[in-house]
């Protein structure tokens, strides 16, 4: 065995070490296969996991061609009774609840175990449409463009309203490198964007951890963020569709999947960079007649909070007038007619006058988060500047990988960004950088200074 086998071999070991660790943490997901071939194991596994059950898989029209057709086959050359295959045929499919309804009823009728054979969209679809059939499911990944494959929960847009619903993460995922690293290249840059934005989602939880607002549960911050600058190292290895990169790619997004299934919750891979994300699809938005891409939308996002968390470290909030500032704050009901200006999509409004509301704090709360802030905030901030990468930074690597770091590839110019700012504060009511910067009052100033003549903004992405 030469070097280079020895390394990979020992490279193998680990990560298998690593995810049979993470599965002892976790109470849904019992099984998983990452590597050369592993498809092949597809019948193998349904039957460990689902013994006596028939299967039916469940794809898109790209994925049934990419590997669908093949997870069907072998399922039946092993003797498992299959049944037909329900492929969506929709040309822009997305996550919405409609899909949802239609594989709930195929479901129920048939009472065959699905193998959702796809990425995000098919996962989340097929995933909440098995929980509401009360029955559990598996994946097969076709690329990694995201980390919802081991993810408790469903990212789904029902009535207009990006909603996450609770349901569990499959029995077993199976990524074979020899499908994802035929992906579109796209595809995995958007995994690798999504994975960087595990730098500004920790930096909320931290923050919140700091303030007493949602505290930082170890186990799940070690599973994502240990090893997360060593997953996003080689931004052009991802570009270059490099097996050992796009494994270590797949490592960090099943991890992360895994913290959410362990805390029953998405903190620990989301914060106010997915805001911009779900804020824009609640929008409706799109580019060159199609919706762009959740990692590249999570990539601008990540830049976003990124430099906004850059202006705010400037600031010595130690030394601030906790008293004043509350004297400043808006009421509820000012916020809310805020609220009414700035959404013109009525279920958007909806929802973001319920979020404000939930988390609107009266004179005294604001003032005790105010002075607690300004007894942690020197700790804090060195804390702070230690989890990002420099926004220039973080712009060249997702360059390197593939994915965009100008707001204008996706289709958002920088005037709806700055607007985007203070939408995505109201749509979550998760404690974010966003609403550091709005109880401190410092959200104007620092947007004027970010978009300004020659600011950060204009800047970024064109030197």
């Amino acid at each position: 065995m030469s070097c280079e086998q020895r390394s990979q071999a020992t490279c193998e070991e680990g990560f298998i070490e690593r995810v049979e660790r993470a599965l002892r943490m976790v109470s849904d997901t019992r099984e998983v296969r990452v590597g050369e071939g592993v498809i092949g194991l597809t019948a193998d596994v349904f039957r460990r996991q689902f013994p006596e059950s028939t299967a039916v898989v469940v794809a898109d029209r790209n994925t049934f061609l990419v590997a669908g057709q093949r997870v069907s086959g072998l399922c039946r050359k092993a003797g498992l009774p299959v049944a037909e295959s329900l492929v969506l045929e929709e040309p822009d499919l997305h996550a919405e609840y409609r899909h949802v309804e239609r594989l709930q009823s195929v479901l129920n009728g048939s009472g065959a175990v699905p193998i959702a054979v796809g990425s995000g969209t098919i996962n989340d679809l097929t995933k909440l449409a098995a929980h509401l059939c009360g029955r559990p499911y598996m994946v097969v990944a076709t690329a990694a463009p995201m980390d919802g494959y081991t993810a408790f929960g469903a990212s789904i847009t029902r009535h207009g309203s990006k909603e996450t619903y609770f349901c569990a993460a499959p029995r077993a995922v199976i990524a074979d490198l020899d499908v994802v690293c035929e992906a579109p290249g796209e595809l995995n840059a958007a995994g690798y964007a999504d994975l960087a934005a595990k730098t500004t989602a920790g930096a909320d939880w931290i923050l919140a951890d700091a303030l007493g607002v949602e505290a930082i549960e170890p186990e799940a911050w070690h599973l994502v963020q240990r090893r997360l600058r060593e997953w996003v190292a080689d931004p052009a290895a991802i570009q270059r569709g490099d097996r050992a990169a796009i494994r270590g790619l797949l490592e960090g997004l099943l991890m992360t999947g895994f913290a959410m299934q362990h805390c029953r919750s998405s903190r620990p891979a989301s914060g106010a960079e997915h805001q911009f994300s779900h804020l824009w699809d609640m929008e409706h938005h799109r580019h060159a007649d199609t919706v762009p891409l959740h990692g590249h939308k999570v990539g601008v996002g990540t830049l976003a909070v990124t430099l906004l968390y850059e202006e705010m470290l400037r600031y010595p909030l130690q030394l601030m007038d906790a008293q004043r500032i509350c004297d400043r704050r808006p009421d509820v009901e000012s916020v809310r007619e805020q609220v009414r200006q700035m959404h013109t999509v009525p279920e958007l409004r909806e929802v973001s006058l319920r979020e404000v509301e939930a988390k609107h704090l009266d004179r005294e709360q604001a003032l005790a988060l105010l002075q607690r802030l300004r007894k942690v905030w020197p700790d804090l901030r060195d804390r702070l500047r230690e989890q990002l990468i420099p926004s220039r930074v973080l712009c060249g690597m997702l360059e390197q990988a593939g994915a965009p770091c100008r707001p204008e590839a996706i289709g958002i110019d920088l005037p709806r960004l700055r607007r985007s700012y203070l939408a995505a504060q109201q749509i979550r009511r998760r404690f974010t950088v966003l609403d550091l910067a709005t109880l401190t009052g410092l959200l104007p100033e620092c947007l004027e200074r970010l978009f300004a003549r020659g600011g950060a903004w204009e800047q970024l992405g064109r030197e």
